[in-house]
């Protein structure tokens, strides 16, 4: 059943579930790029016959991907890779609500570029992003507000090399999603992300930008989001305000 165009190659693990093999080769042709965000992936019968397997084996990688919002299944259409730039991915990795409402009838939010310059990386950011000590990184800025009040204040670290070309002018002239214009003009996809949530107080510039006193506390909410194969590709730190709003979180 292995052919050295398929299953012998080094990338692929030895001893995993045949299925499971089937899964990192469509990862490995999705990480190239052969099928774009938003796009058809091939059928699985023609999947099976590629990788000389079952259909069965195909459709249960196939599950597996779906599950982890990597490709979307549409009745009668196939499968497509999943994108950032569709209206219910696009709220995915925002976990900051309304009180009342969600975030498809408050709107998408008014997007401020405070800044976003080149500089070397710190020991904690080089640690997140696994790169070394003073190697490259954009950092970005933004203030994220909902009917006029600052709502979210964000600062982004990104590896130089991958978004290389990345100003704060292509930042604002971006009319969606920031991840949707990483994987549109970087081809970088976030797949998943890692978070850790504490409370905090603001410093004086921070509370400048968020329109706060020093003394309100906010949601501090520190994200690690990773591209195929568990490659780190940005590391957010974000401040919410939690007055109008609260971080919902949906588990199971």
């Amino acid at each position: 059943m292995n052919t050295p165009s398929t299953l012998d190659e080094p990338t692929t693990p030895s001893f995993s579930p045949l299925y499971q093999q089937i899964k990192t080769l469509i990862l490995q042709s999705l990480q190239a790029g052969e099928w774009k965000p938003g796009e058809p992936i091939p059928s699985e019968m023609d999947l099976a016959v590629r990788y000389r397997v079952s259909q069965g084996t195909v459709r249960k990688a196939i599950d597996e991907l779906a599950a982890e919002n990597l490709v979307v299944r549409r009745q009668g259409k196939g499968t497509f890779v999943a994108t950032h730039a569709e209206q219910h991915v696009q709220y995915r990795f925002l976990k900051l609500v309304p009180d009342a409402g969600d975030p498809n009838t408050e709107g998408p939010a008014e997007r401020t570029i405070v800044d976003c310059k080149r500089l070397r990386a710190s020991a904690d950011v080089a640690r997140a992003l696994s790169l070394r000590t003073g190697d490259a990184v954009l950092q970005v800025r933004r203030v994220l507000a909902y009917a006029g009040v600052p709502t979210i204040l964000e600062d982004l670290w990104l590896p130089g090399a991958p978004f290389k070309g990345l100003t704060a002018d292509r930042l604002r002239a971006w009319p969606g999603p920031m991840y949707a214009m990483f994987e549109t003009e970087f081809g970088v996809r976030m797949v998943r992300a890692e978070e850790k949530i504490r409370a905090v107080l603001p410093d004086a510039e921070q509370a400048q930008l968020l329109d706060v006193p020093l003394q309100m506390p906010l949601l501090s909410v520190e994200r690690v989001a990773h591209t195929y194969h568990d490659m780190p590709m940005e590391l957010r730190r974000g401040l919410y305000r939690t007055d109008t709003h609260h971080y919902r979180n949906q588990l199971g």
